[in-house]
């Protein structure tokens, strides 16, 4: 399969992809292309121009900064997975990370291509729902910061105005266990359904906690929007379960994979898993 024809551009910084948008009609972003090079084959798109980001080093690595950690959007899943800082300061964003598709993936795939594809089967999205991230974008007006819980709004849709990119992800440094399970398709490696889960434990109680999923419902679901019930419990097991078990799931896709009651059921029994995973972690 071949894609339609289209223009070739190489962005050398990120104020340069962005003036270069705003000079081209119909144009997309390619960083790693994992996302949008299968797209461009089945001519499920067919832009005017690529506009190649993917040598900027401006937006790619990792560091610590205020109490975040600062992932440049062209930052493999591979570099990630592998980073002994996020390991330590954000231990399920690392375990998602190496559970994204296969090696020549997570060598290529980037954490500003993945979130910006949006695809409700990937595994990062909820991860950083549930930690608490926030985006970073540079667009014709400037700078901005969107939080990841508003970033994500539909179908492979995002918070992401036309003519903008994004430059960064800040992710806070958690003082709390975490972890990241899924039931993957074994063919792609997506997420049938995934659960992102913190607890944070303060004196034998539970001070804090949050649950997302990914692959159930058509954008990340926050199992916890206004606060879990587990906080101010000990967070056995009991406590566990009462709390999953009252997270009502509306709309829940289906497809040949997986119907959305199989879903739904993957996603509490997965979820509870999660949260005892993280509170041992705690």
């Amino acid at each position: 399969m071949y894609p339609a024809e289209f223009d070739y551009v190489r962005a050398t910084s990120a104020q340069e992809a962005v003036d270069l948008l705003a000079q081209h009609d119909d144009a997309v972003l390619l960083a790693g292309g994992h996302s949008l090079v299968p797209m461009l084959k089945l001519r499920l798109a067919h832009p005017a121009t690529l506009i190649d980001i993917g040598r900027i080093g401006e937006i790619r690595g990792i560091c610590e900064k205020e109490g975040a950690l600062r992932i440049g959007a062209l930052t493999t899943h591979d570099e990630i997975d592998r980073s002994s800082l996020v390991r330590e300061k954000c231990a399920f964003l690392a375990e998602a990370a190496g559970k994204i598709g296969d090696p020549q993936v997570r060598n290529k795939g980037t954490i500003g291509g993945n979130i910006a594809h949006a695809d409700p089967a990937s595994d990062l999205p909820a991860v950083l729902v549930a930690a608490g991230a926030t985006v970073h974008l540079l667009g014709p007006n400037g700078p901005r910061s969107v939080a990841a819980a508003d970033f994500f709004t539909g179908l492979l849709t995002t918070a992401k105005a036309p003519g903008e990119i994004i430059t960064e992800v800040e992710v806070p440094v958690l003082d709390a266990g975490s972890a990241y399970l899924k039931v993957e398709h074994p063919a792609s490696g997506y997420a049938v359904c995934g659960a992102a889960a913190v607890v944070k434990m303060e004196n034998g109680a539970c001070t804090a906690a949050s649950l997302c999923f990914n692959g159930v419902t058509a954008v990340v679901l926050d199992a916890c929007p206004d606060g879990c019930s587990l906080v101010g419990t000990t967070a056995d097991d009991a406590a566990i379960g009462a709390a999953v078990d009252a997270v009502k799931i509306a709309d829940p896709m289906g497809d040949i994979h997986a119907s959305g009651e199989y879903r739904v059921v993957l996603a509490h029994a997965y979820g509870k898993r999660a949260l005892k995973a993280a509170r041992d972690r705690a």
